[in-house]
């Protein structure tokens, strides 16, 4: 009975995804997933029994996405079969879709033995996730503010994880390829941000963790950001930092307890961020030391290559491959895509929290030659409501860097009271709430051979990605 209520759930999500496309409504990832759970509630833990190696959880702020597509292709380079929300679709039904589709007329997941799932989960989503898919090792990536209307304060977060790390199962079902217990039988491994000390701290007092950070004091800004969070030690006192590199992020101890930054396994030096198209670093992993190069910008990609080796490492894959697939790494879903367009070079740079946008901003400022943006703020329920977070951004640092910039969305007017107030020049933005009028007004900006800056939020990315895609005459995500 229970088999066959399995079966009807994934032919349901699989018809549900079908029409969608058809539809042209995206790929279905939603719909079909709502449609699968609707039918049996229990779709993501029945499927994920088909796992043969089990799988990983990818959470946190911002990074998500990126970490889960290298931490993918590391497998793939492995020799592993992984199967990943590619869509960055990261709630139950997400998951639920990106299982349902990969099975087959019987129920059950092609090349199953070799299957690894990788699998980006919201925030708010991991404890479920934590308890039906029971993973051999979750990732935090780092914790910041978004959304508070939906996620509340980062301390509040912070507490879920714990609780739901306290509550994980012992004993993850990964199939034939089960990595062996620890010696106190915490068999989930977690993979976690040193220089987050909120992230860091969920490793107090078990084992099995495995621990990544930058290790290059020439990335030291020198002082905390506004859109910094994670100030006090969980003993209550003010942190002090030797090195802040973003956010509240960098190599921070506490004065009154001796709490620290643990010493990470998985580590990055010498750090060349170049013009923000590419980077170089040094790797260190328990493997040994390697160059890395990537076609990946900013920091914040550096600790995204890094959470995936550090998942890696923890999963036991081989050096070789992760290496392998840093060098081939290509832009994930939204992030750091580019299109040719006109004549132009369109590169699209998702920004939905202070920090993520901070550090888009810092990254587009490492190549002086870029004078044209697109900037887009949406205020959609997976954007989050409240768009008074833009007031925490460090809009300021990019004032008179652009001759031309163009500002859309929803909250276009919200945007541009608040470049203004970062002393933007005026009379270099244009206000266009529609976001395909907003896109040909930038590039009727952008001189040919030039390169439009697109800085979105997470809606107004879905439109704008779908209307270049368009121009470029490349398929829309979702069909291929």
């Amino acid at each position: 009975m229970a088999r066959a209520r399995t079966l009807a759930s994934v032919w349901a999500a699989k018809t549900a995804a079908l029409a969608s496309r058809r539809l042209r409504r995206g790929g279905g990832t939603a719909i079909s997933g709502l449609v699968g759970l609707g039918l049996n509630p229990g779709l993501v833990h029945d499927l994920a029994r088909g796992l043969g190696q089990g799988c990983v959880l990818v959470t946190g702020t911002n990074g998500k996405t990126t970490t889960t597509r290298l931490l993918s292709e590391m497998a793939r380079a492995a020799g592993l079969s992984p199967l990943v929300n590619a869509s960055g679709s990261n709630l139950m039904r997400g998951l639920a879709s990106t299982l349902a589709l990969a099975a087959g007329h019987d129920g059950a997941l092609d090349d199953g033995e070799r299957r690894l799932g990788v699998f980006e989960v919201d925030e708010a989503t991991l404890p479920l996730a934590l308890a039906e898919l029971r993973p051999r090792a979750a990732v935090f990536t780092n914790l910041f503010r978004d959304q508070l209307d939906r996620y509340g304060e980062v301390d509040a977060v912070a507490a879920r994880w714990r609780q739901a790390l306290a509550r994980a199962p012992a004993d993850p079902s990964s199939g034939s390829g089960q990595g062996p217990s620890t010696s106190s039988g915490q068999r989930l491994a977690l993979v976690l941000n040193a220089d987050d000390p909120a992230v860091a701290a969920l490793g107090e007092g078990r084992d099995n963790v495995t621990y990544f950070g930058v290790d290059d004091k020439k990335l030291d800004r020198g002082h905390l950001e506004h859109a910094s969070d994670s100030l006090s030690c969980v003993c209550g006192a003010r942190l002090e930092y030797d090195a802040v590199y973003f956010g509240h992020v960098g190599r921070w101890r506490c004065p009154a307890c001796g709490r620290a930054r643990p010493k990470p396994q998985v580590s990055a030096s010498k750090v060349n961020l170049k013009d923000g198209r590419s980077l170089r670093f040094v790797l260190a992993s328990p493997a040994g030391r390697a160059n890395v190069e990537m076609g990946l910008g900013g920091l914040y990609n550096v600790y995204n290559a890094l959470a995936a080796t550090a998942a890696a490492s923890a999963l036991g894959l081989p050096q070789a491959p992760v290496t392998d697939a840093l060098a081939a790494a290509a832009a994930a879903f939204g992030r750091q895509e580019a299109f040719e367009v006109d004549g132009r070079r369109v590169e699209l740079f998702l920004a939905k929290n202070p920090a993520g946008l901070n550090q888009v901003l810092q990254t587009l400022l490492l190549d002086p030659g870029r004078k044209t943006a697109l900037l887009a703020l949406n205020d959609g329920i997976a954007d989050g409501r409240d768009v008074s977070w833009v007031w925490d951004a460090d809009f300021e640092v990019a004032a008179g860097r652009f001759e031309a910039v163009v500002v859309s969305g929803t909250r276009a007017a919200d945007l541009a009271l608040r470049l203004k107030y970062a002393d933007w020049d005026e009379t270099t933005i244009e206000v266009e709430p529609d976001i395909g009028e907003a896109l040909e007004a930038a590039l009727a900006a952008t001189p040919a051979g030039a390169c439009l800056s697109a800085v979105p939020t997470y809606t107004a990315m879905l439109t704008l990605r779908e209307l270049l895609a368009r121009r470029a005459g490349r398929a829309p995500f979702w069909q291929q």
